[in-house]
Parts: C-alpha cells; sequence; structure tokens
C-alpha cells in the first residue's frame, strides 16, 4: 500500500467518500451517538496525515462502492481535499471531546459544541456529495490567494473560480499527471 497523499484524486470516489461520512454524520447527529465523531476523527487523521489509502472509510468506497459506479473518473487537485480533510480530523476531534466531556460532566456547553459541530459534519459533506462543493477547498483557494499557502503546494489549484466555471461548463481539463483513484 502506497501512503501518502495523491497530486490528483478522482472527484467522484471523493464525493462517495463524503456520502459515506454523511450518513455517519446523520446518525450521530440525529442519536447523539458521539462515539461515532471518534471513528470519524481517526478516519480524517488517517486520511490528512498518510493518504487516503490509510483511511479505512476511503478503501471500502475504493474497493466496493467506486467500481459498482460507472461515472467515468473527474481528476481533481489533491492537496484541497488533503486540506478538507485535516479540518474534518480537528471539527471530528473536537465533537469527540466536548461529547466524552458532556456524557461525563453533563456540559450543557460541550452539548452544544456537539451538536454545532454535529451540523457542520452533515452540511458539509452533504454538500461535497451531492453537488461537489468541497467548502475546505474553498477555503484552501482563499488561503492561496492571500499567501498563507504558497502557489507551489498546488500549481494546479491556486485559481478554483477557474476551475469550478470550468466544471460548471460541463467541459473536463486534462491533469498534468493521471487522475489516482484516491
Amino acid at each position: 500500500m502506497r501512503l501518502g497523499f495523491p497530486d490528483v484524486v478522482d472527484d467522484v470516489t471523493v464525493r462517495l467518500v463524503a456520502s459515506v461520512v454523511l450518513g455517519a454524520g446523520v446518525v450521530a447527529l440525529a442519536t447523539g451517538w458521539w462515539q461515532m465523531y471518534a471513528v470519524l476523527a481517526a478516519d480524517f487523521i488517517l486520511r490528512a496525515s498518510l493518504g487516503p489509502r490509510a483511511s479505512p472509510i476511503a478503501r471500502v468506497v475504493l474497493q466496493w462502492v467506486r467500481p459498482a459506479v460507472s461515472a467515468a473518473p473527474r481528476p481533481t487537485p489533491g492537496p484541497p481535499k488533503r486540506f478538507a480533510a485535516a479540518i474534518g480530523a480537528v471539527l471530528t476531534t473536537l465533537a469527540a471531546v466536548a461529547g466524552a466531556l458532556h456524557s461525563t460532566g453533563g456540559s450543557a456547553t460541550a452539548a452544544t459544541v456537539v451538536f454545532a459541530i454535529g451540523a457542520i459534519m452533515v452540511v458539509f459533506p452533504a454538500l461535497e456529495a451531492a453537488v461537489g462543493l468541497c467548502v475546505g477547498c474553498v477555503l484552501f483557494a482563499g488561503l492561496m490567494r492571500w499567501g498563507v499557502v504558497p502557489e507551489r503546494i498546488c500549481l494546479e489549484c491556486a485559481d478554483i473560480t477557474q476551475r469550478t466555471a470550468t466544471a460548471l461548463s460541463g467541459q473536463r481539463g486534462t491533469p498534468a499527471t493521471p487522475v489516482n483513484r484516491l
């Protein structure tokens, strides 16, 4: 298994992974089962730090779900997806810690934090899964425009506006590197 985050990933696979995260987020939010955030946090940490092949969710999607989906691969830059996974890692870790604090001490503030993060962890993956809008990727592009993230990190994604316009018009770009399913 080759670890590390690829420069180019398949957007179809990414959206399928987001669908699984969405399902887990809905279950956690609807049931108050905060331990689900710990499971998601572990997966996001593995994905952000070691790459998608280290993520159990991504591996299941890649091995069993993606082969059943006939859509052609759609290459998209990997670094913004890694950034989005890191945001997911931070948010779900905070939700898991707040959930533990709430369950052990009954803190109303901790319960509010879990609910707020839970709502975010439903909305963000829903946007990615349903319409391909990666909120973390938009933030990544903004950080690049402001000079916080150097352009050399992702030359292909320095201008997310152009990529979004191209995607909406139905045109396809050809990446400089071959698409990696994950």
